[in-house]
Protein backbone atom coordinates (compact mmCIF):
# COMPACT_ATOMS: atom_id res chain seq x y z
CA UNK A 1 0.00 0.00 0.00
CA UNK A 2 1.44 3.51 -0.96
CA UNK A 3 -1.49 5.47 0.89
CA UNK A 4 0.35 7.13 4.09
CA UNK A 5 -1.60 6.10 7.28
CA UNK A 6 -2.79 9.49 8.20
CA UNK A 7 -4.72 9.87 4.49
CA UNK A 8 -6.46 6.96 4.67
CA UNK A 9 -8.92 7.87 7.03
CA UNK A 10 -9.92 11.14 4.69
CA UNK A 11 -9.56 8.38 1.82
CA UNK A 12 -12.09 5.92 3.62
CA UNK A 13 -14.30 8.75 4.14
CA UNK A 14 -14.46 10.41 0.78
CA UNK A 15 -15.07 7.18 -0.68
CA UNK A 16 -18.25 6.75 2.00
CA UNK A 17 -19.92 9.60 1.18
CA UNK A 18 -19.51 9.48 -2.60
CA UNK A 19 -20.32 5.97 -3.15
CA UNK A 20 -23.51 7.31 -1.22
CA UNK A 21 -24.36 10.01 -3.46
CA UNK A 22 -24.01 7.25 -6.58
CA UNK A 23 -26.70 4.88 -4.39
CA UNK A 24 -28.98 8.16 -3.79
CA UNK A 25 -28.81 9.64 -7.37
CA UNK A 26 -28.51 6.57 -9.68
CA UNK A 27 -32.67 5.36 -9.30
CA UNK A 28 -33.83 9.05 -10.01
CA UNK A 29 -36.08 9.65 -12.22
CA UNK A 30 -35.97 13.20 -14.06
CA UNK A 31 -37.78 15.37 -12.29
CA UNK A 32 -35.86 14.57 -9.26
CA UNK A 33 -32.75 15.72 -10.52
CA UNK A 34 -34.54 19.17 -10.14
CA UNK A 35 -35.29 19.26 -6.70
CA UNK A 36 -34.07 22.25 -5.16
CA UNK A 37 -31.31 21.96 -2.25
CA UNK A 38 -30.15 24.19 0.48
CA UNK A 39 -27.80 25.36 -2.08
CA UNK A 40 -28.48 28.84 -2.94
CA UNK A 41 -29.64 28.24 -6.79
CA UNK A 42 -28.54 24.63 -6.62
CA UNK A 43 -30.76 21.68 -7.75
CA UNK A 44 -29.78 18.09 -6.87
CA UNK A 45 -28.36 17.58 -10.72
CA UNK A 46 -26.00 20.92 -9.48
CA UNK A 47 -25.12 19.38 -6.48
CA UNK A 48 -23.88 16.37 -7.90
CA UNK A 49 -22.17 18.05 -11.04
CA UNK A 50 -20.37 20.65 -8.05
CA UNK A 51 -19.20 17.33 -6.75
CA UNK A 52 -18.28 15.79 -10.26
CA UNK A 53 -16.61 18.95 -11.32
CA UNK A 54 -14.08 19.41 -7.86
CA UNK A 55 -13.11 15.81 -8.37
CA UNK A 56 -12.37 15.97 -12.05
CA UNK A 57 -10.10 19.12 -11.13
CA UNK A 58 -8.26 17.12 -8.44
CA UNK A 59 -7.68 14.87 -11.33
CA UNK A 60 -5.79 17.15 -12.90
CA UNK A 61 -8.83 17.32 -16.27
CA UNK A 62 -8.84 20.68 -17.35
CA UNK A 63 -11.70 23.31 -16.56
CA UNK A 64 -14.48 23.73 -18.80
CA UNK A 65 -14.20 26.85 -21.27
CA UNK A 66 -17.85 28.46 -20.68
CA UNK A 67 -19.85 31.80 -20.45
CA UNK A 68 -22.45 32.03 -17.01
CA UNK A 69 -25.53 33.54 -17.81
CA UNK A 70 -25.82 36.99 -16.26
CA UNK A 71 -28.97 36.15 -14.40
CA UNK A 72 -27.91 33.90 -11.97
CA UNK A 73 -28.79 35.67 -8.47
CA UNK A 74 -26.40 33.40 -6.36
CA UNK A 75 -23.11 33.80 -8.10
CA UNK A 76 -22.26 37.04 -6.19
CA UNK A 77 -18.75 36.75 -6.05
CA UNK A 78 -15.23 35.15 -7.52
CA UNK A 79 -15.55 32.00 -5.64
CA UNK A 80 -19.24 30.97 -6.34
CA UNK A 81 -18.82 32.27 -10.14
CA UNK A 82 -15.89 29.71 -10.11
CA UNK A 83 -17.66 27.16 -8.43
CA UNK A 84 -20.62 27.57 -10.83
CA UNK A 85 -18.93 26.97 -14.14
CA UNK A 86 -19.03 23.40 -13.24
CA UNK A 87 -22.33 23.32 -12.45
CA UNK A 88 -23.55 25.35 -15.13
CA UNK A 89 -21.95 23.53 -17.75
CA UNK A 90 -24.02 20.86 -16.82
CA UNK A 91 -27.17 21.46 -16.51
CA UNK A 92 -28.11 20.45 -19.69
CA UNK A 93 -27.09 16.99 -18.61
CA UNK A 94 -29.73 14.32 -18.18
CA UNK A 95 -30.10 11.94 -15.09
CA UNK A 96 -28.45 8.79 -17.00
CA UNK A 97 -25.54 11.29 -18.41
CA UNK A 98 -24.96 12.30 -14.97
CA UNK A 99 -24.95 9.59 -13.03
CA UNK A 100 -22.59 7.79 -15.92
CA UNK A 101 -20.09 11.08 -15.58
CA UNK A 102 -20.50 9.97 -11.86
CA UNK A 103 -19.16 6.60 -11.73
CA UNK A 104 -16.46 6.80 -14.63
CA UNK A 105 -15.22 9.81 -11.54
CA UNK A 106 -15.51 7.94 -8.93
CA UNK A 107 -13.62 4.85 -10.80
CA UNK A 108 -11.00 7.51 -11.74
CA UNK A 109 -10.49 9.10 -8.69
CA UNK A 110 -10.46 6.39 -6.22
CA UNK A 111 -7.55 4.83 -8.62
CA UNK A 112 -5.66 8.42 -8.06
CA UNK A 113 -6.15 7.94 -4.64
CA UNK A 114 -5.29 4.11 -4.08
CA UNK A 115 -2.07 4.81 -6.15
CA UNK A 116 -1.26 8.21 -3.81
CA UNK A 117 2.43 7.53 -2.72
CA UNK A 118 2.94 11.52 -1.94
CA UNK A 119 4.12 12.44 1.83
CA UNK A 120 0.88 13.89 3.61
CA UNK A 121 3.06 17.53 3.70
CA UNK A 122 3.37 17.85 0.18
CA UNK A 123 1.78 21.37 -1.25
CA UNK A 124 -0.77 20.65 -3.90
CA UNK A 125 -3.30 23.15 -5.25
CA UNK A 126 -6.20 23.77 -3.37
CA UNK A 127 -10.33 22.15 -4.10
CA UNK A 128 -11.57 25.69 -5.14
CA UNK A 129 -8.33 26.95 -6.90
CA UNK A 130 -6.84 29.06 -4.20
CA UNK A 131 -3.82 29.17 -2.25
CA UNK A 132 -1.23 25.57 -2.24
CA UNK A 133 -2.77 23.59 1.12
CA UNK A 134 -1.12 20.37 2.01
CA UNK A 135 -1.93 16.99 0.30
CA UNK A 136 -3.76 15.95 4.10
CA UNK A 137 -5.67 19.09 4.47
CA UNK A 138 -6.91 18.96 0.76
CA UNK A 139 -8.34 15.34 1.32
CA UNK A 140 -9.55 16.44 4.86
CA UNK A 141 -11.44 18.96 2.90
CA UNK A 142 -12.66 16.77 0.01
CA UNK A 143 -14.15 14.32 2.68
CA UNK A 144 -15.83 17.01 4.61
CA UNK A 145 -17.31 18.70 1.45
CA UNK A 146 -18.71 15.56 0.04
CA UNK A 147 -20.49 14.36 2.98
CA UNK A 148 -22.04 17.81 3.31
CA UNK A 149 -23.29 17.41 -0.31
CA UNK A 150 -24.64 14.08 0.56
CA UNK A 151 -26.39 15.26 3.21
CA UNK A 152 -27.80 18.23 1.17
CA UNK A 153 -29.16 15.30 -1.59
CA UNK A 154 -30.35 13.29 1.13
CA UNK A 155 -32.60 16.17 2.91
CA UNK A 156 -33.44 17.34 -0.69
CA UNK A 157 -34.86 13.61 -1.94
CA UNK A 158 -36.10 12.75 1.71
CA UNK A 159 -33.77 10.18 2.52
CA UNK A 160 -31.57 10.50 5.67
CA UNK A 161 -29.16 8.68 6.72
CA UNK A 162 -25.15 8.40 7.57
CA UNK A 163 -25.22 11.43 10.22
CA UNK A 164 -22.48 9.07 11.81
CA UNK A 165 -20.82 7.97 9.14
CA UNK A 166 -16.57 8.24 8.79
CA UNK A 167 -17.28 11.38 6.72
CA UNK A 168 -19.54 13.00 10.01
CA UNK A 169 -16.84 12.64 12.19
CA UNK A 170 -14.57 14.56 9.38
CA UNK A 171 -16.70 17.26 9.72
CA UNK A 172 -17.13 17.46 13.18
CA UNK A 173 -13.32 17.91 13.70
CA UNK A 174 -13.36 20.20 11.13
CA UNK A 175 -16.35 22.16 12.29
CA UNK A 176 -14.92 22.34 15.35
CA UNK A 177 -11.66 24.63 14.42
CA UNK A 178 -13.81 27.25 13.76
CA UNK A 179 -15.53 27.48 16.57
CA UNK A 180 -12.78 29.81 18.53
CA UNK A 181 -13.51 32.63 15.55
CA UNK A 182 -17.04 32.31 15.93
CA UNK A 183 -17.27 32.89 19.53
CA UNK A 184 -13.82 35.65 20.26
CA UNK A 185 -14.12 37.15 17.18
CA UNK A 186 -17.54 37.40 15.65
CA UNK A 187 -19.45 37.21 18.34
CA UNK A 188 -17.24 38.82 20.81
CA UNK A 189 -17.40 37.11 23.67
CA UNK A 190 -15.39 39.31 26.18
CA UNK A 191 -12.03 37.92 27.64
CA UNK A 192 -12.13 35.59 30.51
CA UNK A 193 -15.49 33.57 29.35
CA UNK A 194 -16.66 30.34 28.91
CA UNK A 195 -19.08 28.72 26.17
CA UNK A 196 -20.39 25.22 26.13
CA UNK A 197 -21.45 23.39 23.04
CA UNK A 198 -23.48 20.41 24.09
CA UNK A 199 -24.39 18.19 20.99
CA UNK A 200 -26.74 15.01 21.44
CA UNK A 201 -27.77 12.58 19.05
CA UNK A 202 -26.14 10.44 15.86
CA UNK A 203 -23.08 12.20 16.87
CA UNK A 204 -22.09 13.40 20.57
CA UNK A 205 -19.59 15.53 22.18
CA UNK A 206 -18.92 18.28 24.59
CA UNK A 207 -16.91 21.15 23.98
CA UNK A 208 -15.99 24.50 25.75
CA UNK A 209 -14.35 27.59 23.81
CA UNK A 210 -12.62 29.49 26.13
CA UNK A 211 -11.82 33.43 25.89
CA UNK A 212 -8.38 34.09 27.48
CA UNK A 213 -7.52 37.37 29.22
CA UNK A 214 -6.15 38.78 26.13
CA UNK A 215 -9.26 37.96 23.65
CA UNK A 216 -7.30 34.49 21.84
CA UNK A 217 -9.84 31.83 22.49
CA UNK A 218 -9.25 27.97 22.17
CA UNK A 219 -11.50 24.41 22.31
CA UNK A 220 -11.14 21.64 24.86
CA UNK A 221 -13.19 18.68 25.49
CA UNK A 222 -13.09 19.76 29.85
CA UNK A 223 -16.07 20.99 31.17
CA UNK A 224 -16.40 24.93 32.03
CA UNK A 225 -17.75 24.92 36.19
CA UNK A 226 -19.58 28.48 35.23
CA UNK A 227 -19.91 29.20 31.46
CA UNK A 228 -21.00 32.72 30.12
CA UNK A 229 -23.18 30.46 27.50
CA UNK A 230 -24.58 26.93 26.86
CA UNK A 231 -25.94 25.65 24.06
CA UNK A 232 -27.48 22.53 23.52
CA UNK A 233 -28.60 20.91 20.19
CA UNK A 234 -28.53 17.84 18.53
CA UNK A 235 -25.63 17.18 15.93
CA UNK A 236 -27.54 17.65 12.35
CA UNK A 237 -28.76 20.90 13.80
CA UNK A 238 -24.96 21.65 14.63
CA UNK A 239 -23.81 20.63 10.95
CA UNK A 240 -26.48 23.04 9.47
CA UNK A 241 -25.92 25.82 11.55
CA UNK A 242 -22.21 25.17 11.31
CA UNK A 243 -22.64 24.94 6.98
CA UNK A 244 -24.91 27.65 6.71
CA UNK A 245 -28.03 25.71 5.49
CA UNK A 246 -30.13 27.04 7.56
CA UNK A 247 -30.81 30.12 9.50
CA UNK A 248 -31.11 30.36 13.57
CA UNK A 249 -34.52 31.15 13.93
CA UNK A 250 -35.72 28.14 11.39
CA UNK A 251 -34.10 25.92 13.85
CA UNK A 252 -34.91 27.73 17.18
CA UNK A 253 -37.36 24.94 18.67
CA UNK A 254 -34.28 22.39 18.28
CA UNK A 255 -31.76 24.52 20.17
CA UNK A 256 -31.63 25.21 24.09
CA UNK A 257 -29.24 28.39 25.57
CA UNK A 258 -28.36 28.77 28.96
CA UNK A 259 -26.92 31.76 30.43
CA UNK A 260 -25.68 35.03 28.33
CA UNK A 261 -29.09 34.97 26.41
CA UNK A 262 -27.78 38.02 23.60
CA UNK A 263 -24.15 36.27 23.40
CA UNK A 264 -25.85 33.20 22.77
CA UNK A 265 -27.66 35.00 19.52
CA UNK A 266 -24.42 36.58 18.86
CA UNK A 267 -22.88 33.19 18.59
CA UNK A 268 -26.07 31.65 16.63
CA UNK A 269 -26.54 34.28 14.45
CA UNK A 270 -22.48 33.42 13.72
CA UNK A 271 -22.40 30.22 13.51
CA UNK A 272 -22.24 28.92 9.83
CA UNK A 273 -17.91 28.85 9.14
CA UNK A 274 -18.07 27.61 5.52
CA UNK A 275 -18.32 29.32 2.46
Amino acid sequence: MTVHPSLQPYIDAWTHSIEAISELVTPLVEGEWNRATACPGWSVRDVVSHVIGIECEMLGDPRPIHSLPRDLYHVTDELTRYMEVQVDVRRCHTGPEMTAELEYTIIRRSRQLRNEGRDPGTKVRGPLGGAEITLEHCLRLRAFDVWVHEQDLRRALRQPGNLDSPGALVARDLLLEGLPKVVAKDAGAPPNTAVVIDVHGPVEFMRTVRVDGEGRASVSGSPSLGPAVTLTLDWETYALLACGRVKPAAVADRIKTEGDQRLAEAILRNFSTTP
